[in-house]
């Protein structure tokens, strides 16, 4: 079955949401989503706590998610993102198999 690889990222200093979230939405997000191959992405804010960011990679394979951790795809883009945004936001990521799906 699928899987997905998910980026949970904090921003530190809130005054910074706007300009983390035209970057992620006009390069980081395009550039991520050719570099891992993904069948589809797509982000969003969290409801709860404005700070928090989510952005998912859908794959057809869970094994081809669970290769961009350790991916040359995933170094660059992580060199690119620490180059922007450096100490201002704290990441964390997870693989997920997709177990079922109800629905379109």
């Amino acid at each position: 079955m699928g899987g997905f690889f998910i980026v949970r990222a904090q921003i530190v200093d809130a005054s910074l949401k706007d300009d983390f979230d035209r970057w992620y939405q006009d390069e980081h997000l395009p550039d991520a989503l050719r570099a891992f191959g993904a069948q589809s992405a797509w982000r969003g804010w969290s409801e709860i706590d404005g700070t928090l960011h989510y952005a998912v990679y859908e794959f057809d394979d869970v094994a081809r998610a669970r290769a961009i951790p350790g991916s040359d795809a995933m170094k660059g883009l992580v060199a690119e993102f620490d180059r922007a945004w450096g100490d201002k936001v704290k990441r964390s990521r997870d693989i997920v198999e997709l177990m079922q799906r109800i629905g379109g």
